[in-house]
């Protein structure tokens, strides 16, 4: 009978001969997951037998991992600032990038009852982030997938969070509505580059990545159709490609753009694009 150990450490080895990175953290990962234990927690017993069961149940996950799918799809779940997230193959797994940005907008939006919607929303976790952070915001979360707004919900409820969630493409779903803020992480790769990314990135949908125009088609609509719903003084904060910010300054040249700023992630790299709305005067 295999013990804790002996798993662990025969999932690595394997995981390495395969070229999947951190594979000890991952064969850690997956057997705590097996388990129903903290990966720490293995640690405590790494002796233990585990049941003949079990090892099949993680022989197929370590499997699936050598294979190049994502962490966050074998364990269904991932952390996103204070928020535990249901993952399912509809939606995107959360990013490092993307707390950064979420961290970065919330010095701007205050605990008051404004509206904010995150749109693309996916597993809806920036918008559930900034409701966690500033409970007093009206959150609507909005996608066009119906499956990946099923996770958003699903997500909500794991959280206790009270938010809205609408369907529909980009904007087409606040018809007559007007946000205070705006978070998006909308598709940006073009498809040139989609064949040349990561195994790993092959396993989310493709939808999500993919977008028309040389990856800039969504901030063009955004620019172009974002104006009527946004209030006077409105916050815009968006992810993008770390070699787009050019491109995207000079789509949002419009003279209703007041302040357009963009920040860099941890490597250094221009990743999130602010904007802030004031309507032209007559």
């Amino acid at each position: 009978m295999h013990s804790i150990r002996d798993l662990v450490q025969l999932s690595t080895d394997f995981l390495e001969k395969k070229n999947i990175a951190s594979a000890r953290l991952c064969a850690e990962e997956l057997l705590a997951f097996i388990l129903k234990r903290k990966r720490l927690d293995l640690f405590l017993d790494y002796d233990a037998p585990i049941e003949k069961q079990e090892v099949d149940l993680y022989r197929t996950l370590v499997q699936r991992k050598a294979e190049g799918e994502p962490l966050g799809y074998l364990l269904e779940q991932a952390k996103f600032l204070d928020c535990r997230l249901i993952l399912s193959p509809a939606v995107l797994i959360p990013r490092q990038e993307t707390e950064i940005l979420v961290s970065l907008a919330l010095k701007d939006i205050p605990n008051q009852p404004k509206n904010l919607w995150d749109l693309c929303t996916g597993s809806g976790c920036m918008g559930l982030a900034a409701k966690k952070h500033r409970p007093e915001l009206h959150v609507t979360l909005s996608d066009l997938s119906n499956e990946a707004l099923s996770c958003a919900r699903k997500n909500a409820e794991k959280n206790r969070l009270e938010v809205t969630c609408l369907q529909g493409d980009l904007l087409a779903p606040f018809e007559g509505q007007k946000a205070d803020f705006i978070f998006c992480n909308p598709p940006y790769v073009s498809e040139e580059i989609y064949p040349t990314l990561e195994k790993e990135v092959h396993f989310e949908p493709t939808e999500a990545h993919l977008a028309k125009e040389g990856g800039l088609e969504f901030y063009k609509r955004l620019a172009r159709e974002l104006p009527p719903f946004l209030t006077s003084g409105a916050k815009v904060f968006l992810e993008i490609g770390h070699d787009q910010k050019e491109e995207v300054m000079a789509i949002f040249h419009q003279s209703h753009w007041k302040q357009k700023r963009c920040e860099k992630d941890w490597a250094k790299k221009d990743r999130f694009f602010f904007l802030e709305f004031s309507p032209d005067l007559p």
